[in-house]
């Protein structure tokens, strides 16, 4: 089943794409369906109106949710979204794949997501603030340290979460900058974790090419998506000495088969106009669709869900598919990447470097001591190996491919949790 996102294209759904994988997995790791039951469905979705004042004087309600999906292994963790795609059905998707990104890396938080339906690009500053501070009131008995900790996501920042602090504070009567991770590092934030999510994906693209026998100076790339994630990711796996030959954002793609300068297409950004890639002259223009089924032999998707689906799997030429954002490959096309041998290391634990570092975030912030970045990126990296490690054993154990095993590994954790907690 498809449906129709705010630009009138055509795309899968998310939450059955992960329901999908999830049937299949329970099958396999043979579930009880009572357990399963309760894993299927989130715990709590609580939806508000949201009535905001706009820097013209007129009140505009904005639609917004939190879905708490799963508490069984700690507080429920997850971002907040500003997009006018946003809807109940991704939230939810979102939500579940925060729960098995956690289990995978075997931190102890369930998985939670937001999201309010707007434009950040349209709203000015005031009216960000002021948006985020009704949404944090309207959560008011969601978020707590100990309950459920937002993040930034799509269309939020460190800025978002610094209102997020300032207003549950209030609400709270002390100071509380564990409620949220993701902060500036003034209000608590920890060294390594703007990097932490592309930081993650290089390591998983690192751990799959060893066992892939790739050279990385022989190697090539392609990126799409150059936001936090993508660019990131792209700089890091440049650094292992892999050739980056496409990145792409919104306004398109560019590529060079000579390699693409990413320092320079940081710099470009940053000091653009409208923070695009827009006019960058480091490659050849190409489409975001080009851009997927370019030769290559890693492709980074990094940018929105439903990207590679049952049109264009067959044309994606890469070895290894390494998944910076969540979601960008449909269930549907999945047997076609494993009919190629395209080797896929899922969302749920390539991007998981970002939440690895929430996590060490929330721990610093409850301890009041703070950690040198070398000490966060070396424990990260040791997390993100290891459950590399542990999911690609179990995907040789029950002979399936990397995602299926993922969600073993994940939902094993989580129902033998919740099977020993009895709470029901």
């Amino acid at each position: 089943m498809t449906v129709v996102n705010q630009s009138g294209v055509p795309q899968y759904n998310p939450l059955e794409s992960m329901q999908r994988r999830f049937d299949e997995a329970k099958d396999i790791l043979g579930l009880d369906e009572q357990f399963a039951n309760v894993l299927r469905v989130p715990d709590k979705v609580v939806a508000a109106n949201i009535p905001v004042t706009m820097d013209d004087g007129t009140i505009r309600v904005f639609e917004a949710y939190r879905v708490v999906h799963s508490v069984h292994l700690g507080p429920s963790k997850g971002g907040i979204r500003y997009s006018l795609d946003v809807n109940v059905d991704e939230v939810k998707a979102l939500a579940a794949w925060m729960t098995w990104k956690c289990a995978v890396v075997n931190v102890p938080f369930g998985g939670a997501k937001g999201g309010i339906k707007c434009d950040p690009r349209c709203l000015s500053k005031g009216e960000l603030e002021r948006i985020t501070r009704a949404y944090t009131l309207s959560m008011r008995h969601v978020f707590g340290p100990d309950k459920d900790i937002p993040a930034p996501d799509m269309g939020t920042s460190a800025q978002e979460m610094a209102w997020i602090v300032d207003e549950f504070s209030k609400i709270s009567g002390h100071n509380s900058y564990a409620v949220v991770t993701g902060k500036p590092l003034i209000l608590g934030g920890s060294l390594g974790r703007v990097e932490a999510t592309g930081r993650g994906v290089m390591v998983s693209t690192r751990s799959a090419m060893a066992k892939l026998g790739m050279n990385p100076t022989k190697t090539t790339c392609v990126v799409q998506g150059f936001g936090n994630v993508g660019s990131i990711s792209a700089k890091l796996i440049a650094q292992i000495g892999v050739k980056i030959v496409a990145i792409s954002d919104v306004t398109g793609g560019y590529f060079n088969e000579d390699g693409i300068d990413v320092e320079k297409a940081i710099a470009y950004v940053e000091q653009s106009e409208n923070k695009t890639l827009e006019g960058f002259e480091g490659g050849v223009k190409v489409s975001n669709e080009e851009l997927l089924e370019l030769p290559c032999d890693i492709l980074v998707p990094a940018a929105m869900e439903d990207q590679i689906t049952p049109e264009n799997a067959s044309r994606i030429k890469a070895k290894l598919i390494v998944e910076g954002a969540n979601g960008p490959t449909t269930a549907e096309a999945d047997h076609i990447l494993n009919e190629k041998k395209i080797l896929v290391v899922p969302d749920i634990l390539a991007n998981a470097g970002g939440v690895t570092v929430s996590y060490f975030e929330w721990v610093q912030n409850r301890l009041g001591y703070y950690w040198t970045e070398e000490r966060v990126n070396r424990r990260a990296d040791r997390v993100m190996k290891q459950a590399f490690d542990n999911v690609y054993a179990t995907s040789e154990k029950y002979s399936v491919d990397m995602r299926i095993a993922a969600y073993i590994v994940a939902l094993d954790k989580v129902a033998s949790t919740l099977k020993l907690r009895g709470s029901f």
